[in-house]
């Protein structure tokens, strides 16, 4: 790379940093540090929303699932979105009027205060392994980039990721997440997508050098499809990282028509990198790995400048994913776990503490721990499915089922969670890892569980149900605090 492509990155590096000194200066509530204060528009909400689930994986992966599948390379971003735009039509308005900052306080309302822990638990697995695949993505990139150590290069990614997010929290990490989007857009959508394309001869050329099946809808198979369905799209649904995002809007209108808009871009990114593959595999046809095929189409097409700044694209999609889910990863640390054991430790003599300080601690110790694991782990995609599996396997069905139906109960919700977990990780452990029975068999066990519980049970209290509708109305949620968790 030139001298040019090199100080392209470094100043997309610096600006992030700079970005979180700002945020700093605006975060002066746990609501502006965890939320960014419940007060982001259209513009801001939309961007900041795509540009946490448009991550490392839809970028660099989704290139390398398009080389390897043509355009039904798409699927696995294309699920992503059409998760996001299903949370963002149906659920997100009555998510953003809980007024709350976490999933599992969410499910306090909801059951009455009985499963938030369990929940709490589940949920910080998941954006821990989240927050540590995407942190391992920085080696790929700065190998590229600069020839770094994979260990030297997690580091690097990793202290600056966790620099703008500790200094100012949910604003340091939406205003660079509004510069990541810029820069995705302008170096992945209009800069090497038709480069791509013009480089590989059009879409005609392609068609001659490329089987049939490169341009098939279902190349890369219905069943692979269908799986991607269950774990992205009802993934989206849940996750504390996307909630976490919902809750910043400042209305539910904002919440639903920014999200349809994040979500319809995704959909559109998620087309470009499968073309983008697609080219990859006619002009490369004999790529060591998928995964090679963004790295060397931006290495040998690009002009200087430009490689620079998709580079720079490539880096922004998993910064964006790695605060995103740090940040998500310290709140539930924090708000379901440590909350609700100081609350037993400390009931008496436990004196005021700044929760600002708090929080950022929080992020902090995450943020070694996530760098810390990242160092140590390998198999990216074991490490991810692990947590999209125990996540939808087992807190699917009581999330939507405290929205959806009102006679589900706390021990319903409780058993959904247990019982959906532990089949999760007994298929895991006799079908493998990445096999497609832990997912279904979690998430019939989790229905099963929560339907017969719940029936077997007293219905939910009156008071904590009535508490529950004026929630979801927007009658009676404080701006700024959150319900109180629940005695352990």
């Amino acid at each position: 790379m030139s001298a040019v492509d090199y100080t392209v990155i470094v100043i997309y590096l610096a600006g992030m940093l700079a970005l979180g000194w700002w945020g700093m200066r605006r975060t002066t509530s746990t609501s502006d540090f965890l939320v960014a204060g419940r007060r982001l528009g259209p513009v801001m909400y939309s961007g900041t929303m795509a540009a946490i689930v448009l991550g490392g994986a839809s970028t660099i992966g989704g290139v390398g699932l398009g080389y390897q599948y043509g355009l039904s390379g798409a699927w696995m971003v294309l699920t992503i979105g059409l998760g996001l735009l299903a949370l963002s039509v149906f659920f997100s308005a009555r998510i953003a009027r809980l007024k709350v900052y976490t999933v599992s306080q969410m499910l306090d309302l909801r059951y009455g205060g009985s499963s938030g822990l369990i929940s709490g638990i589940v949920m910080w697995a998941y954006t821990l392994m989240l927050a540590v695949t995407s942190t391992i993505a920085y080696a790929t990139i700065f190998d590229v980039i600069f020839g770094l150590d994979r260990t030297v290069a997690i580091v690097l990614g990793g202290a600056i990721v966790i620099c703008y997010s500790t200094l100012g929290g949910m604003w340091s990490i939406t205003l660079t997440d509004m510069v990541q989007f810029v820069v995705k857009t302008v170096g992945v959508l209009l800069l090497l997508l038709p480069i791509a394309v013009v480089k590989a001869g059009g879409f005609g050329a392609m068609r001659d050098e490329l089987p049939d099946g490169y341009f098939s809808p279902m190349g890369i198979g219905a069943q692979t499809v269908f799986t991607y369905v269950l774990i992205y799209s009802f993934g989206m649904l849940i996750g504390q990282d996307i909630w976490q995002r919902v809750f910043t809007a400042r209305d539910d209108r904002v919440a639903r028509r920014g999200g349809t808009a994040a979500g319809t871009y995704c959909l559109a990114y998620a087309v470009a990198g499968a073309v983008i593959g697609t080219a990859a595999k006619v002009l490369y046809p004999e790529l060591g790995s998928p995964d090679d095929a963004f790295a060397t189409i931006v290495e040998d097409a690009l002009p200087v400048g430009v490689k620079g700044l998709v580079l720079a694209a490539a880096l922004s999609a998993v910064m964006s994913t790695s605060s995103g889910a740090l940040i998500a990863c310290a709140t539930v640390a924090n708000n379901d776990i440590w909350a609700r054991l100081r609350g037993r430790t400390l009931r008496t003599g436990g004196g005021p503490h700044d929760e600002v300080a708090g929080n950022r601690l929080f992020i902090l110790v995450m943020g070694v721990a996530v760098v810390g694991i990242a160092i140590a782990l390998n198999n990216v995609v074991e490490a991810l499915t692990v947590a999209y599996n125990l996540l939808v396997g087992g807190l699917l069905v009581p999330i939507l089922g405290g929205l959806l139906w009102k006679r589900g109960t706390g021990a319903g919700a409780l058993a959904s969670v247990g019982v959906g977990g532990v089949t999760v990780i007994g298929l895991m452990a006799w079908k493998g890892i990445l096999a497609n029975e832990p997912i279904y068999g979690g998430l019939l066990a989790s229905l099963a569980a929560y339907v017969v519980v719940s029936l077997a049970t007293r219905p939910t209290d009156a008071a904590v149900l009535d508490a529950w509708r004026r929630r979801l109305a927007g009658e009676s949620a404080p701006a700024d605090e959150p319900p109180a968790p629940a005695t352990v």
